[in-house]
């Protein structure tokens, strides 16, 4: 089997709750989503998106995936995209660095692999363990009872876990934790993630603070450094992101035990392929996870969901359903949330299809 064409596709995915809101003022009304499609002579296409949080979460940006596309994906074709880790030694060959750009078609492979296979995905990235993932609710920045009432309303529809997003002004952070515990169950699960907005004075502060609520510190500070001397004096369980992007920093991190749970961002660490290995490497470790990516529409919720489900349940923290935070469907068959889960497709491959009524045209293509 032989690649013998590579279409990029650019949409716009619109937010439900309008604006998406993060540490020191960040924030972004509509997602740019990247789609990719590998086409193949066999006549099997591979569907692969990724979509950054805006250009000022990650190095990322996403007009930088669809111009590293242009000069990575010329040199794709002809390859087999079956053979995953050999597709993947090529790429970084070809350029260094840039995980987020190689995600997509990554992705994009591991869809003809399993349509190759007849198999869903999860079963090629080691078996299907339960019947669903458990999902968290991202809950934007806003004053601490705005923050608080949407924990609230989110948990009516089904949520257990929330993602409280903090790093701004330290007293308010404070109280946005403490009102939203407040009207959560002792089994349900709160992440204070300041998403690196917070300075080590402010950091300790916070903690110090909350140091008797039921929450988990995430990503307090910007660098791991940073972060260490934090987890270092609070009792309080402890999450990795930013700072998490490959297999050596986890290694470090476990070797420091520097966090009780990491996140594992697909294409932070350039595709299925490499957040397989993250992912096995934390398993053996004995590290539990959060499994997802930066953001995107129906093909990203689809990849989570067939990483999420094919991790065995003691290690999976959480997920996340991205596809119900934006108004705009761009696949057929995707995961859908039900009641705060949701399971990965049962069809071969990603077990989804891309509407090329809502993509439109390529906005490049080889």
């Amino acid at each position: 089997m032989q690649i013998t064409g590579i279409k990029v596709f650019q949409v716009d995915l619109p937010l439900h709750e309008g604006n998406y809101a993060w540490s020191e003022g960040k924030s972004v009304d509509v997602f740019d989503s990247t789609v990719v499609l590998v086409e193949t002579d066999s006549g099997i296409t591979g569907c692969g998106e990724v979509c950054p949080l805006g250009p000022v979460y990650l190095p990322a940006y996403a007009a930088g995936v669809r111009t590293g596309l242009t000069e990575l994906a010329p040199q794709l074709i002809g390859d087999d995209p079956t053979q995953l880790l050999a597709l993947n030694h090529k790429m970084d060959r070809l350029l260094k660095g840039h995980p987020y750009v190689k995600s997509a078609i990554d992705v994009a492979c591991w869809d003809i692999l399993g349509q190759v296979a007849g198999l869903p995905v999860c079963h090629l990235l080691g078996g299907r363990y339960g019947d669903d993932v458990i999902l968290y609710r991202a809950i934007s920045q806003r004053p601490p009872k705005e923050m608080a009432d949407n924990v609230a309303g989110y948990r009516k529809d089904g949520y257990r876990r929330f993602q409280l997003k903090v790093g701004g002004n330290p007293d308010e952070d404070i109280e946005r934790i403490r009102a939203a515990r407040e009207i959560l169950e002792p089994t349900d699960k709160l992440v204070a993630d300041a998403n690196t907005g917070w300075l080590m004075h402010e950091a300790m502060r916070v903690v110090k603070a909350v140091e008797n609520v039921d929450v988990y510190i995430e990503q307090p500070c910007a660098t791991y450094q940073q972060c260490l001397s934090i987890r270092r004096q609070t009792p309080l369980p402890f999450v990795l992101d930013e700072v998490i992007d490959s297999v050596d920093a986890i290694l470090q991190g476990a070797a420091d035990l520097a966090m009780d749970v990491v996140n594992i961002k697909i294409s932070k660490f350039g595709g299925l392929t490499k957040a397989k290995q993250a992912r096995d490497l934390c398993v053996s470790l004995g590290i539990a996870m959060t499994l997802e990516d930066s953001w995107g529409g129906d093909i990203v919720t689809a990849a989570i969901s067939h990483l999420a489900q094919s991790t065995p349940e003691e290690y999976r923290f959480t997920s996340t359903d991205f596809n119900s935070y934006v108004t705009q469907s761009i696949a057929h068959g995707a995961p859908q949330r039900e009641n705060g889960r949701m399971s990965a497709p049962t069809l071969p491959g990603l077990g989804v299809t891309a509407r090329l009524d809502v993509l439109g045209e390529p906005v490049w293509k080889c």
